[in-house]
């Protein structure tokens, strides 16, 4: 939420014209924000008696039961708008979709959208608000480990454009985000790994504390839903919440003095100097985590180069993202897309590289003199060192799939599954869920939209009825069709922010 402060001054040619936007939001660590005894949430929603919810439909799947009888509970009718968002679907249609969906239900001027989703969620559902009227409010509950970590920091919401990630965008704050990181447990262990890459990129450049406690607990964290399953240890649930808040707020105190980006050395971006054009280049995107960790080992390979950090440092780093089955290297992360990456990002960077790089781990520094000469050379010699780990460097499960695309409902099975394990959260002992979701038929994702959902199926999905659709090839006669992944889903779609 913003408030602006202005004053009007005369001159000899006009006027001139000075202001102070206030940004104002909240966080809280809530586990289980839908138990009805948690009434935190409906608090936000009492003044206006009513909820419009845009939500990931896989999460719906999941939660939307769990969701719909907190609401009841607390007497808040709920409507919602149900939709698939992948990295090729995060479109302007999409975004549009919602639109429609705030036009219907009537959204009043102030009146919050909740958005529940990954990252690529409340990107979309975000840049929807700040849209809509040129300023909507809305509140995040993120669901998966980026959207927890790094998309709830950012006040950033955006689209693609054409082979562009988040192009087109706005600075738009939540009024408010619920951080509940029992939503974890239903999460597949490919989006757990993807999303620990963030928590990397945090702790290499800005707290060493945080680095220390990835690297001693990697495979526990990721194996257990960072603490959150039903085998981890007291040890590594204590050491998950403590990254966790340590994570959020370092992003914070280094991102609110620059909410929107008029200093572009920032530290945050260590990994986004050469990610943002090849994440997207392989005929099957990569996940944005494996892509942002490619770039982080080859930059701190650059870094040893340069005498930044030592050989030990170096190794560290690279030894936690192999251990983590982070990629390292790609076969089309060359020197081609090397000049072509670099070319983009001094655009983004006033015409400057800014390249983020530990210095040592813990703390960063910005390289801004690198030659093509000298980041051929690091590149050569980044591959060399590759040959001596797995894959030659490629990471596990590293390219997109339906969890990330949200392409493709779930089957009754994997509902079934990540049913249990919502209802098994509520076993916790601290503010687990206490009811688990709710398998309902839910609406199609293929094509036109088929109306709110009132509690019920038949909310919208992307695209509209002769527009764009953004689903499975089973599109609407009128439309065309943007998404292609096959296969079923586990979880919940995600994004970045840097």
């Amino acid at each position: 939420m913003s408030d602006l402060t202005a004053t009007v001054q005369k001159t000899k040619t006009g006027f001139h014209v000075e202001g102070y936007e206030k940004i104002s939001y909240d966080f809280t660590f809530l586990d289980g924000v839908f138990r009805p005894e948690n009434g935190q949430l409906a608090d936000c929603y009492r003044r206006w008696g009513r909820v419009l919810a845009v939500m990931d439909l896989n999460v719906y799947h999941i939660y939307g039961e769990q969701m719909e009888a907190y609401f009841g509970h607390h007497r808040l009718p709920l409507t919602i708008h149900q939709t698939k968002i992948g990295e090729k679907a995060k479109t302007m249609a999409t975004l549009l979709s919602i639109v429609d969906s705030m036009t219907e239900f009537g959204i009043i001027r102030k009146e919050p959208v909740l958005v529940v989703g990954g990252g690529l969620v409340t990107d979309v559902a975000g840049f929807a608000c700040a849209a809509y009227r040129r300023n909507t409010n809305f509140i995040r509950v993120p669901t998966t480990v980026i959207g927890l970590i790094d998309a709830s920091v950012s006040i950033k919401v955006a689209v693609n454009y054409g082979n562009y990630k988040n192009r087109l965008g706005a600075y738009h704050a939540p009024i408010h985000t619920f951080l509940d990181f029992t939503f974890l447990r239903t999460l597949p262990t490919a989006q757990i790994r993807n999303g620990f890459a963030e928590l990397v990129k945090i702790s290499t450049c800005a707290h060493l504390g945080t680095f220390d406690l990835l690297d001693r607990y990697c495979e526990e964290l990721i194996g257990t839903a960072f603490g959150r399953a039903d085998h981890a240890s007291d040890d590594v649930r204590r050491a998950a919440d403590q990254i966790n808040w340590d994570g959020i707020h370092e992003m914070l105190k280094l991102e609110t003095p620059n909410l929107h980006e008029i200093g572009l050395d920032r530290v945050i971006a260590y990994g986004h100097t050469w990610s943002p054009l090849h994440e997207l280049v392989p005929e099957t995107p990569l996940r944005h985590g494996h892509a942002i960790a490619i770039d982080m080992a080859y930059s701190a390979t650059l870094a040893n180069d340069r005498g930044l950090i030592s050989d030990g440092e170096h190794r560290r780093i690279l030894n936690l993202f192999s251990r983590a089955g982070l990629s390292m290297d790609h076969h089309q992360f060359d020197e081609p897309l090397l000049a072509r990456a670099t070319a983009a990002i001094l655009k983004t960077r006033d015409g400057r590289l800014r390249a983020a790089v530990p210095h040592p781990i813990g703390s960063c520094t910005f390289l801004n003199d690198v030659s093509p000469a000298e980041m051929n050379a690091a590149l050569r010699r980044h591959k060399a060192l590759m040959k001596e780990y797995p894959r030659d460097g490629e990471g596990l499960e590293a390219y997109v799939d339906a969890s990330d695309t949200g392409y493709t409902e779930q089957t009754d099975v994997e509902i079934a599954a990540t049913k249990i394990a919502a209802l098994q959260a509520g076993d916790m002992t601290t503010n687990g869920h206490a009811s688990g979701a709710g398998a309902h038929g839910a609406a199609k994702a293929n094509g036109h939209a088929n109306g709110h959902t009132h509690g019920a199926t038949n909310g919208h999905t992307n695209g509209h009825a002769d527009g764009h659709v953004n689903g499975h090839a089973n599109g609407h006669a009128n439309g065309h069709t943007n998404g292609h992944a096959n296969g079923d889903t586990n979880g919940h779609a995600t994004d970045h922010k840097a």
